[in-house]
């Protein structure tokens, strides 16, 4: 593992960086900057609210002192989407007011915004946290994808967590070898993947 890196809680300074990591890692783990007319749309779902609204629970990579990689999650994934369709939604709605799609990707994000909904619905009860992990293409498969893994399972497991799950996209066949390798149960249903983990104590 590169020496020049460390793991720490993120904090609002991170925001943006959050914003650019998730657009870079978008499509399936690669750069997805021209799939976006916002660079921002890709972050409004899958990495800025947890730092809003989860911050005990957001973690970034750091090189030379700059986030390349974040890890992001929250307990409970119901209680969670009720406080975006409060707290979260509105406002973003407001920011891309009036932004016509021109890109492969701009409407299914703003149709996602408009008409928020969990990726696994038919996991929470089962499994009612989630996360979401994304490290730029440089530093990915050196390591520090484990390492940020082990820190937020055992954030969400000292908060009384005792089982995790996460969407994944399915051309993203790296990340479903890295998932099967930690030991996460693979399920697919009407197109989606996802990956689930009991980790309270008894399961380890």
């Amino acid at each position: 593992m590169d020496n020049n890196c460390s793991i720490r809680p993120a904090t609002e300074a991170d925001t943006e960086a959050l914003f650019d990591i998730c657009l870079k890692t978008a499509n399936g783990g690669d750069d997805a900057s021209a799939l976006y007319s916002d660079p921002h749309l890709p972050g409004y779902i899958w990495s800025v609210p947890y730092l809003k609204f989860a911050e005990d629970f957001a973690f970034v990579l750091i090189q030379d002192g700059r986030p390349v990689g974040y890890i992001v999650g929250v307990p409970d994934t119901s209680a969670f989407d009720r406080e975006l369709q409060a707290n979260w939604w509105p406002f973003v709605r407001q920011e891309i007011a009036g932004l016509t799609p021109a890109r492969p990707r701009d409407a299914d994000v703003i149709e996602r915004i408009q008409n928020p909904r969990s990726g696994t619905p038919w996991l929470q009860d089962d499994y009612p946290a989630h996360l979401h992990i994304n490290i730029l293409p440089g530093l990915q498969a050196a390591g520090w994808g484990r390492r940020m893994i082990s820190i937020e399972l055992e954030a969400l497991r000292d908060h009384g967590v005792r089982a995790v799950h996460l969407g994944v996209d399915p051309n993203n066949h790296r990340a479903r070898g890295f998932y099967h390798h930690l030991g996460f149960s693979e399920f697919e249903r009407d197109g989606s993947v996802a990956f689930a983990m009991r980790i309270d104590e008894g399961s380890r």
